[in-house]
């Protein structure tokens, strides 16, 4: 039984029903606990709701939030360069000097445009890779989030293993209704993480294949590390067939490293895509690339266009972001903290004779409930109780601890070590009462 009170955002919730479809204006923000809240305001490591609730944030905007929540230099960029206009749709002496930003810091950043989110820029990237090469699908892996677009939004959902079917031609579900049955042919898909099936998949339809898109760690379902050497396979198959290898950084980058999965494994990807802690909350997108790849925009054979590229506002935001994280580089701290926190969940579980797993790299990194002591691919995360989740997130919740309801946590540079102490004693209470 909740000792919260949340009236007030029930009662915005049903205003907001009247002219906002289903009250929100997108589909997980329907699933907070014990229904979609309303939030007045964040500081740090905390956010507060409508009905006066505080939190010890977790979720951080699902990801953005690197640097925690009103990180008071990066407000301050934004409104002082606001101030001189919001949009010019020209060019502006901060957006080089964010370019040579990420230019210095990304390894295979030698070109880039900006987006305004994750999802466009994939889009920019397969439209890239399919014009370089001449080929028309790109290969993908089970459980992989790539945007919400029609080609993409497949193979997130499936009712069982068993519905999945065979490995080497796995049954992909779409994602939502309303999809074009045609935008299944774009893709081949594949379970991850199985480097014998990646070679043989590619050495049977290299001549249709333009692009392998992959998170470098499979962060969308089940925070997933890559086996040793996966994605040292994946770049030698790339090169092989003249595929672009293109790394969706969109959770990776800036949390793993400064810059991103890439630098942290070691691996050069032809085309990447950053955003959510690219700008603290602040809606920009990166696709970045090697200039063989990314001189197709260069030249106007792949248009790329858009009206709110580069904003000022965003652009000032990923600047201050990424200058502080430079200055900062809070990393060590990201994976103590997140390592730390990880321990203590499992011995909380451990204690109350709970079967959750917690798996992950730390910065970020997943709870679920399952008999398996690891997962490495989607089909395992089909093991998840997600019932069993749901009360120990509403449980969490109701005591001030906020996280995303599919058992995914972030950690940022605004949380302390008291906080990560709070949040074990916090689940080694709902642990043993679920």
């Amino acid at each position: 039984m909740s000792t919260r009170l949340y009236t007030e955002s029930a009662k915005l919730l049903e205003r907001a029903k009247v002219v906002l479809a289903g009250g929100v204006s997108s589909e997980f923000r329907k699933y907070g606990y014990p229904h979609a809240l309303f939030y007045t305001h964040g500081e740090g490591s905390r956010i507060y709701d409508a009905d006066g609730n505080e939190y010890l944030d977790f979720t951080l905007s699902q990801g953005p939030l690197i640097l925690g929540h009103s990180r008071p230099e990066v407000i301050e960029s934004v409104t002082s360069y606001s101030a001189y206009g919001q949009l010019y749709a020209g060019q502006h002496i901060k957006e080089i000097e964010l370019a040579e930003k990420l230019h210095q810091l990304i390894p295979s950043a030698e070109l880039m445009r900006f987006c305004l989110d994750g999802s466009e820029a994939i889009q920019t990237a397969l439209r890239v890779a399919r014009a370089k090469t001449g080929r028309k699908k790109f290969l993908r892996f089970e459980g992989h989030y790539h945007g919400w677009l029609d080609n993409v939004c497949w193979g997130l959902s499936a009712p069982s293993v068993e519905a999945l079917g065979d490995k080497e031609a796995p049954n992909a579900y779409p994602w939502t209704e309303g999809l074009p049955a045609h935008t299944r042919e774009d893709f081949i898909i594949i379970p991850w993480n199985d480097p014998v099936l990646l070679r043989k998949t590619v050495a049977t339809h290299y001549k249709e294949i333009a692009a392998i898109i992959t998170e470098p760690v499979m962060c969308n379902n089940g925070c997933i590390h890559p086996e040793d050497g996966y994605l040292q396979e994946m770049r030698v198959i790339c090169d092989e067939y003249g595929i672009a290898l293109i790394f969706d950084e969109v959770i990776t980058g800036f949390r793993l490293s400064i810059g991103g999965a890439q630098k942290y494994f070691g691996i050069t990807p032809d085309i990447s895509v950053f955003a959510k802690a690219m700008a603290s909350g602040y809606p920009i997108s990166a696709v970045v690339g090697k200039r063989e790849w990314m001189r197709l925009i260069e030249e106007s054979r792949v248009i790329h266009a858009g009206t709110m590229n580069s904003n000022n506002a965003t652009v000032a935001a990923a600047l201050a972001t990424v200058e502080i994280l430079e200055k900062e580089h809070p990393y060590d701290r990201l994976f103590r903290y997140g390592n730390k926190l990880m321990k203590g969940l499992r011995e909380a579980a451990l204690e109350a004779n709970q079967n959750l797993l917690v798996q992950g790299p730390g910065p970020m990194f997943n709870t679920a409930f399952t008999e398996l002591s690891k997962i490495k691919d989607y089909r395992d995360t089909l093991t998840f109780d997600k019932a069993k989740m749901r009360k120990f997130m509403s449980g969490m919740h109701d005591k001030g601890v906020r996280i995303i309801g599919r058992g995914l946590w972030y950690i940022s540079a605004a949380h302390t070590e008291d906080d990560i102490d709070k949040a074990v004693v916090t689940a080694r209470e709902v642990l043993k009462n679920i």
